[in-house]
């Protein structure tokens, strides 16, 4: 039942390839993408930072004007990399042509990822290698590389890249989904892969403690990784101290492994702390006894994984459209839903003349799609005639 939390997962994980429908505004990905987010910085730190006495490199220019490569761009991006006294323009361009990219397919990765071209064709060679072991073709591979040249152009990390490739592959992930880790979730390539193998390692470990079986459990693990790549950003011990909390809290190893499928590893990037304050709130809104608020939580478990303030702010957005706690807490599911996702969806209900207050909070719950299935349902009910105008008419002698 956990729609809104599972493609929030999925969505972030997939990240910049989808926005989903019910956003998780709880989540925060600093933690998880501090070497994306520095990145920049990093290869610039290494180069000059001297914008103002240095001069741009005229041959920089005239080799990316011959490329019909938009400077402004550039210069509005990260102009640094115009100052650099060496940049291979020509040999950058001419390997993604070697590729199959055209010239504005060319133009367009340098505009986006203009520290590209300050990489030297050797490690941009092995980086092609590299991403090859799991495209299918160079045509797939250009195609990645003008939707995520960051990631591709990333090179400082070719050693663990490649051991984490074939350490997946050994696992039994196909090559479509790591092609899809090495876009989306880079960082993840970047850990030693010894510590990639103890975090799956412990998974294995407590997945069998908690009652999985042998023969499920590589599946169990591959899915897992497949809809939550990040949970390799994790520590052992992070992973470990979060289950505990959940056997602590009295849910038996049947329920956390449930949980655990629910939330689709996410579990593992919040803390003890802050779980136990949002099942604290969780009670004393509903006013339940712990056993209540153990089954609310495996009915929804969002009512874990969301922090005080977001649960607060959805509530309070509920109660402002006339929504009861008692309803609330009948059809939890609600609150994985934000405010205004809430409140677009009670005033459509309501041009059908379906009042949300007296009615079911189900009708609110899931997906765009799933709602727009039950609203053409209850659209249909609304519309369909009393009585069949084709029916044959029984009357009496």
């Amino acid at each position: 039942m956990l729609r809104g939390v599972a493609h929030a997962a999925k969505d972030t994980f997939t990240l910049l390839l989808t926005r989903p429908q019910s956003c998780n505004p709880g989540l925060k990905f600093s933690s998880v993408w501090p070497d994306i987010a520095n990145r920049s910085f990093l290869i610039h730190s290494s180069y000059t930072t001297d914008t103002k006495s240095r001069e741009e490199n005229k041959k920089t220019l005239e080799n990316l004007y011959s490329l019909s490569v938009d400077i402004r761009k550039i210069r509005r991006l990260k102009e640094w990399v115009l100052l650099q006294d060496v940049a291979y323009v020509k040999e950058i361009a001419g390997i993604l042509q070697e590729m199959g990219a055209d010239k504005t397919t060319v133009a367009n990765i340098i505009e986006r990822c203009p520290e590209a071209i300050l990489h030297t064709p050797a490690e941009i060679n092995s980086q092609r290698a590299l991403w090859q072991l799991v495209c299918q073709n160079e045509k797939q591979l250009v195609k990645l590389i003008e939707q995520f040249p960051e990631s591709f152009f990333t090179t400082e990390y070719q050693q663990n890249q490649k051991a984490n490739i074939l350490f997946f592959q050994e696992l039994g992930l196909k090559n479509n989904i790591i092609t899809r880790f090495l876009t989306s979730a880079p960082n993840i390539f970047y850990n030693p892969v010894e510590k990639n193998k103890n975090v799956i390692e412990t998974l294995q470990r407590n997945y069998l403690n908690l009652g999985g079986s042998e023969a499920n459990m590589k599946i169990w693990i591959l899915k897992l990784l497949s809809q939550n790549p990040f949970i390799l950003l994790n520590t052992s011990t992070a992973i470990q101290e979060n289950l505990e909390f959940l056997q602590k809290n009295d849910f038996t190893d049947q329920e956390v492994l449930q949980l655990l499928s629910k939330l689709k590893g996410f579990i593992f990037q919040l803390n003890s702390t802050t779980m136990q304050k949002s099942m604290l709130f969780s009670k004393n809104i509903f006013k339940c006894s712990d056993q209540e608020l153990k089954q609310l939580v495996l009915k929804c478990p969002a009512l874990l994984y969301y922090s005080v303030p977001v649960l607060e702010e959805r509530l309070e957005g509920l109660l402002k459209e006339g929504i009861s706690i008692a309803q609330i807490r009948e059809t939890p599911m609600v609150l994985e839903l934000t405010t205004q996702i809430v409140q677009y969806r009670i005033k459509k209900l309501s041009t059908l003349g379906y009042d949300i207050k007296s009615g079911n909070l189900e009708s609110l719950n899931g997906t765009k799609k799933d709602f727009e299935v039950t609203y053409g349902k209850i659209q249909s009910k609304k519309e369909r005639p009393i009585f069949n105008p084709v029916a044959p008419l029984h009357i009496e002698d």
